[in-house]
């Protein structure tokens, strides 16, 4: 996608569309909308005095400009109450406006969802401006067809050719060298929160643990990551024994990817982000009900997280050297696979009792967080579609923190902000450690309904030791369930901007030694 910056008159603007925002307690059009009213002989402020826009959130109006200003048609996008203004809500109005506007056949699109004159920074609007309107644009039709044979691109929609928008111009009067610059951070983390948002919706019989490997390989190679992949003997040597434990049910060959961004010295081995990489979970002996079954290809959304993640450091190249660490494999029920019963033996040496196949997740990070502390890397940070208890107890909003350390919860929870990604700390007081005390291992591998989320954090706090750590329950978040005014049904990629802007807030707190 062609994204550029305007610091012109909206009215200047020489695209086929424009969108504005309208506050929902301004009695008239400001900044960008004002302009854009004043071209069109007051049409805004007319429909505002009307009560045919009301500058409710997400409030859209399509007007067509008669040939009054160069743009066949504006979009009047409601932005809610001026108190409530914020980064995440242009992130939505953009998705929302784009969407509208690709409907009604726009090729050229000029976004002016803020002024000055709101009392914003104008960069950071431009950011997440570009972030919204590339997200919301998304699609995943690579394996719809039409009937007229036009292939599986997405092309036509019932026949008819479907237009898509061409380019997005960010207009805005501050410095234009601020703007590009915010514009260009927006693209490169809605490009690689939309490359995890692919992986995420690929089917598992395509997306395999060695497909996973093979697409992190070749983006490592576009993007100039170093990337080192382990297959089973490897595991083995190095005493992968949870990990391969859950392995063991499947036709496919569990893989051990690890991505290195070298951005600081050669001795510091910085931190690790760490994604649960389940191509497909059955739930293994201890099936899952089939419904909703097919949902369980996205798994490994952690992963994808960590991968997009990836993608966007190496693209942003912050001083600090950083690595993303990916355990990969299904969890499937044939004759070999793992039983309740079974007691498995980890990287670190240490013992789980299997108590419910069904919780792998926390397994496979297992190895992958004790490969992270014999490196030396620190701090950790981890996410996972761990927990369906996380789902209960935070329902699609928030995903869950759980951390061992109050610095590192702080910076994700700084980072989340910047990101527009949402986080709730979850407690890990030491009297919930009875919860996975088992009689005939170090560990249970969980401890039940009550506190689940909890207690799967417990178990991977075990591997993670003393090195700072922090655990990010994603599985309410990861997916949307249906389409929306602001993007389609399907992964969301949530997690990589986070992970992005940890490794850039880290590599300041470095620079600032």
């Amino acid at each position: 996608m062609d994204v550029r910056v305007s610091t012109r008159d909206v009215r200047q603007f020489d695209g086929d569309a424009v969108a504005v925002g309208v506050f929902s307690d301004d009695t008239e059009p400001q900044g960008p909308a004002a302009a854009l009213d004043e071209a069109m002989a007051g049409v805004i402020a007319g429909l505002i005095a009307a009560g045919e826009i009301t500058g409710a959130a997400d409030e859209v109006t399509l007007l067509h400009t008669l040939g009054k200003i160069e743009p066949e048609r504006v979009v009047v996008v409601g932005l809610g109450a001026r108190a409530r203004f914020t980064p995440d809500r242009v992130r939505r109005v953009a998705a929302i406006a784009c969407r509208t506007l690709r409907k009604a056949g726009a090729r050229r699109v000029g976004l002016a969802l803020a002024g000055a004159e709101f009392g914003v920074n104008l960069a950071q609007v431009a950011r997440a401006a570009t972030e919204g309107a590339l997200m919301g644009l998304y699609e995943f039709t690579k394996y719809k067809s039409s009937k007229n044979g036009n292939g599986a691109d997405g092309e036509r929609d019932g026949g008819a050719r479907r237009r898509q928008i061409e380019s997005i111009t960010i207009l805005g009067r501050g410095r234009e060298p601020a703007l590009r610059e915010a514009v260009e951070r927006g693209q490169i983390m809605a490009e690689a929160t939309n490359f995890a948002r692919d992986l995420g919706n690929e089917p598992p019989n395509v997306l395999t643990p060695t497909e996973l490997a093979e697409r992190a390989r070749r983006m490592a190679q576009e993007v100039g990551l170093e990337c080192e992949i382990f297959g089973p003997d490897r595991m083995r040597a190095l005493g992968m024994g949870a990990l391969l434990g859950v392995a063991q049910g499947s036709a496919q060959e569990p893989r051990f990817i690890i991505l290195r961004h070298r951005g600081g010295p050669a001795n510091e081995p910085g931190p690790a982000f760490v994604g649960k990489g389940i191509t497909f979970d059955t739930g293994g002996i201890s099936i899952k009900p089939a419904e909703g079954m097919q949902a369980m290809k996205m798994d490994m959304c952690g992963a994808a997280a960590v991968i997009g993640a990836m993608r966007a450091i190496a693209r942003l190249k912050p001083a600090i050297n950083v690595t993303g660490i990916v355990p990969t494999t299904e969890n499937m029920p044939d004759g070999n696979a793992y039983r309740p019963g079974d007691i498995l033996r980890a990287l670190n040496g240490k013992t789980i009792e299997i108590v419910n196949t069904d919780a792998e997740g926390r397994l496979i990070l297992a190895d992958a967080l004790s490969y992270a502390v014999q490196q030396g890397m620190a701090p950790l940070v981890d996410a996972a579609t761990l927990t369906g208890a996380i789902v209960v107890a935070l329902g699609k909003v928030r995903a869950g923190l759980f951390s061992n350390d109050d610095l590192l919860q702080r910076t994700v929870l700084s980072a989340s902000e910047i990101a527009g990604e949402k986080f709730w700390p979850m407690p890990m007081d030491a009297e919930y450690d009875a919860l996975i005390k088992s009689d005939v291992a170090d560990m249970k591998q969980t401890g039940g309904r009550a506190g689940g989320a909890i207690a799967a954090a417990k178990v991977l706090s075990n591997f993670a030791g003393e090195t700072a750590w922090a655990h990010l329950d994603i599985a309410g978040v990861n997916d949307r369930d249906k389409k929306d005014a602001e993007g389609d049904s399907g992964a969301t990629g949530f997690g990589v901007r986070t992970f992005a802007e940890i490794a850039t807030l880290l590599a300041e707190r470095n620079g600032a030694r």
